[in-house]
């Protein structure tokens, strides 16, 4: 099932650009749900014999990042009554252009790690990286607390990529309490935007300056 890995972890990629590229927010949870979706196949092609504990994990990221956080933003953003991104801080052709360098980035820098045999010829290490750096450039560069939210959740995809080398390694706590704390940190991003939306009208993060204790 490995040989399958690679176009799997490229179609990963091909939605760290449509989140980078497009304003509709809609479309980019759509993006990161159907990443998350993709993380639990991965599992599977990259341990086949991972036994209950392993289908239980992919179980609940695909329950988790494909179907529960999506809703869960989806109602908030029809709360908060928003569909764009309009303004980021940096615009969508320059969002782009910074996640092709990080990805061309990512790939140079993995063949640098010692990593197992195994893992050497796979796209897994350059791809939760490229990963990451998008989900930081959404962080960094976004306005609307919900698209912070969308990067963050992008940030985390790349993060639970890079451990599925260690999975075997890992135990089922740890694994269990990352998911908890992803979706406990989105629900709580939930509430800040409508909050955010009541008080302004609005869901830039840039009114949270002028909000006093």
């Amino acid at each position: 099932m490995v040989q399958y890995l690679d176009p799997l972890l490229i179609m990963g990629l091909v939605l760290n650009f449509v989140a980078l590229g497009v304003s509709r927010i809609r479309g980019v949870i759509n993006a990161v749900a159907a990443q998350g979706v993709l993380l639990g196949a991965m599992t599977i092609m990259i341990h086949p014999a991972i036994g209950v504990r392993g289908v239980l994990l992919v179980g609940s990221t695909v329950v988790l990042k494909g179907f529960v956080i999506p809703r869960l933003l989806v109602h908030a953003m029809r709360e908060a009554n928003i569909q764009h991104e309009v303004k980021p801080v940096v615009d969508y052709m320059s969002s782009l252009v910074l996640g092709a360098v990080g990805t061309g980035l990512a790939l140079v820098f993995s063949y640098s790690l010692p990593l197992a045999e195994e893992h050497r010829h796979l796209l897994l290490v350059p791809a939760s990286l490229a990963t990451v750096w998008a989900g930081f450039l959404m962080l960094t560069t976004r306005k609307k607390a919900i698209m912070q939210v969308l990067g963050y959740l992008v940030l985390e995809n790349g993060i639970f990529l890079f451990g599925l080398l260690l999975l075997e390694a890992m135990p089922f706590l740890v694994e269990v309490g990352i998911l908890l704390d992803l979706f406990t940190g989105v629900f709580v991003m939930g509430i800040i935007v409508h909050h955010i939306s009541r008080e302004f009208a609005s869901t830039s993060t840039e009114h949270l300056s002028e909000l006093r204790e």
